[in-house]
Parts: C-alpha cells; structure tokens; sequence
C-alpha cells in the first residue's frame, strides 16, 4: 500500500462559509479538527481571524450554507472560534473523502477558494474527490502529492498507538461529518480511556499536520 497526502485547492460558492469569506475580504478560515464529538449536534468549528467580525457575521447570515451559528471563544481582538451549523444547501467534502478512508488534515480559506491537505490510503482513492467534484461543478487543481510507502512503514513519525488510534477512528466513522462514532466508541474499541483516546487522536494528527508543513516548506513533491 502507498499512502498520500494531497493538498488540493476547490472552489464553488455553495462550498460552506464561501459566502460569508467573499462577503470579508480580510477574513481568514481555518478547520479546527479536534473540536467536538457528539455525531448528532451538528455542529463544526473553525478559527476565524477577520478585521470586523460584525462584517463576517453579516456574510454568515446571507451564506445560504450557514444556519445557526456562534462566537464561541474571542482571542484577542482578531481571532475567534465559531460554531456553525451547515445547511442542506452546502457542498461538504469531507463525506466523500472519508468514505474513501480518507482524513481531512487542514482547511483554510485561499479569498473564495479553500485549501484542503489531504490523507488518502491510495493514490487511486483521489479519484472519487475528483468523481465528486466534476459531478457537482466544483473546480478542483491538485497543488502537491506526497507519496509514503504505506502508513504502517513510513508514517510521519506517528508511534505504533497513535496509528492505530487513528485507523480505528477512520474505520468507525469519527472523521465523518456528521460524525458515525463518538469519541466513546473509539476509545471502547481501543479499550483505553476517552482522555487516552483523545490524546492519541489529538498528537498523531498534529504529527501529520507537522509532515505536512515540513514536506510544504522542503518542496518535495
């Protein structure tokens, strides 16, 4: 098996929160992975940095993607987290890449484009994002693919715990959204405690997040 890690750029205006970053030029939008674990709440979290979040908010009342919402935490003056609800009207592609046991690593805003760093098993698993996306008018470009030689031999510096915590979590359906399997079920089926769980979950992520960035800023291909 030869895992990647894809960095792809996507664009559409029913892709959720376009609306709202075209309506705040200075907004920034960033996934915030780890948040929440309830599959039945519906809600997603992201780091928002914006020069007015009075303008943002406005283009989260007209984002025909955005139902309810929240300011759940303000970090200064720039930065918060916010809670969204997604409307029936979104283009959500996280459901596609984790039915290909795929893992969304990071997304953020690129004005109304996003970028999404990608984990996918195989190569040839890109291709249902693509099926995806040209069935449903999304322009999609393939920005950089790093290949492994198999998440079980090369693995981003990932011990032996925190692969399997997260295989186990990608076949159970954590990842997916909105999600199949609580926190709970993953750590039931690793039989370790909900805060081992969460820490496995949380520092093998961040170790791939880290590859990620390092393999960005080495340019290799």
């Amino acid at each position: 098996m030869s895992d990647v890690k894809a960095v792809v750029r996507v664009e559409h205006p029913d892709i959720v929160l376009t609306g709202a970053v075209t309506h705040d030029r200075s907004s920034e939008v960033k996934s915030v992975s780890e948040a929440g674990t309830d599959p039945t709440s519906g809600k997603f979290f992201y780091h928002i940095e914006s020069a007015d979040f009075r303008q943002f908010e406005d283009g989260l009342r007209t984002d025909s993607t955005v139902g309810e919402f929240e300011r759940v935490i303000e970090i200064g003056a720039e930065k918060a987290i916010y809670s969204i609800e997604y409307t029936d009207d979104a283009k959500i592609l996280s459901p596609v890449i984790s039915a290909a046991n795929g893992v969304i690593l990071d997304m953020e805003n690129d004005g109304r484009a996003w970028i999404l760093t990608v984990w996918m098993p195989e190569r040839t698993d890109l291709v249902q994002l693509w099926d995806y996306a040209q069935g449903n008018d999304i322009d999609i470009e393939l920005l950089r693919v790093n290949e492994y030689d198999g998440l079980g031999e090369t693995d981003a510096g990932l011990t032996d715990s925190q692969r399997e915590a997260l295989l186990v979590a990608v076949e159970a359906g954590y990842f997916e959204e909105p999600r199949n399997a609580t926190l709970g079920d993953v750590a039931a089926a690793l039989d370790i405690s909900q805060p081992a769980a969460s820490g496995l979950l949380r520092r093998g992520i961040k170790r791939l997040v880290v590859s990620s960035l390092m393999d960005a800023g080495d340019g290799t291909n």
